[in-house]
């Protein structure tokens, strides 16, 4: 293959879609580089994985010799993206939007090289183009245009309110790629409408429109939901490396291919071999244990990566406790506590009623002992392990 070919083979890894090849391709045989732009509201103080995908694929761009801008949506996160929203979003302040991007910087720059990625707020245009300009930018889309999104469909069918503002984030969104004319726009694949704004409001200005590339959402732990804190099938970046490698040993060895394509920076040929030495009778664990330490190396350190593996090895394989349990101090009001009410109250279930269906599933343990009677009272005085699962420890102290 020509270098080109091979940089576009890059470039289409894991993508979901890539509107238009052919222009793509275009702008690539050029041999200028191109403005790659992938833009991020700062709602919440950490990433996890599934953020990851898109700046891995900005990396992709930025090793191939591109100008990569991470654009920090300080103007649209007080917006509030509406997109897969049934309901509007509460925006942000502008207090919290401003350390939330920072922390962003910070995460990001463990994928980014920060000595070549431009880092642009899109308040800087946006607040200059003032109430005449964002009524001017408003007349650009009617109603009945936006109503095509099918989040905004769906809530005006289930009679769900839709606020005037949220009808303005796509146009904002878009008019991003004007201000920095962008010859690429990243996305996952619930962004197409505002992707594609960008390259209407682009038309309308006499730029040559971006390519608009769409990556899949990351499935999380359970493998069927994305990824997301708010389900709890999440890895943070910021996880741990014991946690990181325990998260990433549990997914499913089906799923363990996705996140080689989507996280994973070894080349195609690599993974390939992997898959290659299943077939032929290899243990899909030992890939797995690659893939983890990989991760936890690019956040981490690579003796991070070689510590949490030993401890996989120690915790799983020789059934050792974690080096490193919190400790927890519990107040009983009667000099005893039911075990369900305990786990839930030191963290180590959500509820009561899901710490007694752990205790159904055989996954809780006292010591090293599995608890089998759901209404065990826990008297006060003592200190025990209590661990629910393979990787959930509290050492608690009844008082």
């Amino acid at each position: 293959m020509t270098d080109i070919q091979q940089a576009f083979a890059e470039i289409k890894r894991g993508a979901e879609e890539i509107l238009l090849e052919d222009e793509l391709l275009a702008k690539l045989k050029t041999g200028k580089p191109l403005k790659i732009k992938a833009g991020f509201d700062p709602t919440a103080p950490d990433l996890h994985l599934g953020h990851t995908v898109l700046i891995n694929k900005m990396r992709q761009f930025q090793q191939l010799g591109h100008e990569v801008i991470f654009l920090i949506g300080d103007f649209t996160g007080m917006i509030g993206d509406p997109t897969g929203k049934n309901v509007t979003r509460k925006p942000l302040t502008e207090a919290d939007v401003l350390a939330n991007a920072e922390t962003y910087k910070e995460q990001v720059f463990k994928i980014l090289d920060p000595a070549k990625t431009r880092v642009e707020f899109n308040s800087t245009w946006m607040e200059k183009l003032g109430a005449a300009g964002m009524l001017k930018l408003a007349s650009r889309q009617t109603v009945a245009r936006m109503m095509e999104r099918d989040d905004f469909k769906k809530r005006f069918k289930e009679g769900q309110s839709i606020a005037i503002h949220e009808f303005m984030y796509p146009l904002v969104q878009g008019w991003d790629s004007v201000a920095l004319e962008s010859d690429v726009e990243l996305g996952g694949t619930d962004q197409k409408f505002n992707l594609l704004m960008g390259r209407e409001l682009q038309k309308g200005e006499g730029q040559r429109p971006q390519t608009v590339l769409m990556m899949p959402l990351l499935e999380g732990l359970d493998g069927v939901q994305k990824m997301s804190k708010s389900l709890g099938n999440y890895i943070g970046i910021t996880d741990s490396p014991t946690e990181m490698f325990g998260k990433i040993m549990s997914i499913s060895d089906v799923l363990m291919w996705r996140y080689y394509d989507l996280l994973s920076f070894k080349p195609i040929s690599e993974i390939e071999g992997y898959k290659e030495s299943i077939a032929q009778g290899s243990n899909p664990r030992d890939v797995k244990i690659e893939l983890a330490k990989e991760l936890i190396a690019r956040f981490h350190d690579e003796d991070a990566a070689q510590a949490a593996h030993q401890e996989f090895i120690n915790r799983f394989q020789k059934g050792a406790m974690p080096d490193e349990i919190d400790e927890k101090a519990l107040t009983t009001v009667e000099g005893n506590i039911g075990i369900a009410n305990l786990l839930k109250d030191v963290g180590l279930a959500a509820s009561t009623s899901e710490a007694m269906r752990m205790i159904k599933q055989g996954a809780v343990k006292i010591d090293g002992e599995k608890v089998s009677d759901n209404k065990l009272q826990c008297q006060a005085g003592t200190t025990a392990i209590y661990q629910i699962g393979k990787r959930k420890f509290a050492k608690v102290t009844l008082s």
